[in-house]
């Protein structure tokens, strides 16, 4: 299906290109959109690079030597997604002290991953888990890398951290991070006297289940995290990038077990939407009982501070803190590295835990 994919749009058949989206794809991307976004990525296709699988039916390939085209299918075979991005290496902030760490590869229950031990410090450790999705350990995406930005960062002010690739075809959100989650504090609780769960959005919004499965942590960071349904966020989302996202969203709403996949937003399975229907993160986090830094940027319109940063004010022990200038990623508008400044407001919670 990739080659069909490259051939019909080499060719400029894009409207025969549409004609294999899958629903959820229909609905947020045209013919017209995918010429536009060809003609200024590609242009004329001069070569086509050896595609590499990421799993889960997804695929990435190198056209022309400089941009990526990331590709993924659903069981039908109808493309669900569809992305060009600049090829690009990932290149340290400005805060990162590589002499001050070591890195090495672990695995993490059942996935691989990446431990981060100072070389002075380890008093405190953190589990990072990055947003929904197929994302790999670091949060890849293109040449950002959060959290690697993250893991070197606080490395270089004594903390320890574990981050995993997550499994990108996980049927809950439970089943996507728990597992793995846990298994990283117990990887860094062998270094560390504390350890702290840091999430991103999704991995945010997970994060106090984490802590109500596994005692040892301490604490909890939530990175954008959500608190309104992913399909009120979806179609805000879309609406800010000038896409109707109502009708799937609301299908997804209304999912049942039967529900395909296809049928559903992101294409997850009716399993996973399920769950997320049952589950109250803010209610999970005050039950946890932990200490608890809440992060969010101003200029992030995927996660709010209007819509979802009043639920966490709910919880006893939250501290809230607003970046203004970040976006959903904790990128100033100027830069592709999470601010210095957030790095700083994780340090300084965890570490002031004694």
């Amino acid at each position: 299906m990739l080659r069909t994919v490259l051939d019909l749009a080499a060719a400029g058949r894009f409207e025969e290109l549409a004609d294999l989206f899958a629903p959820e794809l229909r609905a947020a991307a045209s013919a017209d959109m995918v010429r536009l976004a060809w003609a200024k990525e590609v242009g004329e296709l001069r070569s086509i690079g050896e595609p590499v699988s990421l799993g889960s039916r997804r695929f990435g390939v190198r056209l022309n030597g400089d941009i990526d085209l990331f590709a993924s299918f659903d069981e039908q075979g109808r493309v669900t997604g569809l992305r060009l991005a600049a090829a690009a290496e990932w290149t340290p902030p400005p805060y990162a002290k590589p002499r001050r760490f070591t890195e090495q590869v672990v695995h993490v229950g059942t996935r691989p991953g990446t431990l981060t031990l100072p070389r002075k410090g380890n008093k405190v450790g953190v589990v990072l888990l990055s947003g929904g999705g197929p994302f790999d350990r670091d949060g890849t995406a293109g040449a950002m890398k959060p959290l690697k930005d993250l893991a070197w960062g606080l490395a270089g002010q004594g903390i320890a951290s574990v981050r995993f690739d997550k499994p990108v075809d996980a049927p809950t959100l439970t089943e996507e991070y728990v597992p793995h989650a846990v298994a990283g504090v117990e990887i860094l609780s062998r270094h560390a006297d504390r350890v702290y769960v840091v999430g991103h959005s999704a991995g945010g919004k997970v994060a106090p289940k984490v802590a109500l499965v596994a005692p040892a942590v301490a604490g909890l960071v939530l990175l954008a995290a959500d608190t309104q349904p992913m399909t009120d966020a979806a179609v805000r989302v879309g609406k800010r990038l000038g896409q109707d996202l109502s009708e799937i969203a609301q299908r997804t709403a209304d999912v049942t077990p039967d529900t395909p996949a296809s049928e559903l937003l992101f294409g997850f399975p009716a399993t996973y939407w399920l769950e997320l229907k049952e589950y109250d993160q803010v209610a999970a986090a005050i039950e946890a009982d932990r200490p608890m830094l809440v992060l969010q940027g101003g200029r992030d319109y995927q996660v709010t501070v209007e819509d979802d940063l009043p639920a966490w004010r709910r919880v006893p022990r939250a501290e809230i803190r607003i970046h203004p200038d970040a976006d959903h990623m904790f990128f100033p508008s100027n830069g592709s590295h999470v601010m210095a400044e957030v790095v700083d407001d994780i340090a300084q919670f965890t570490l002031r835990r004694e």
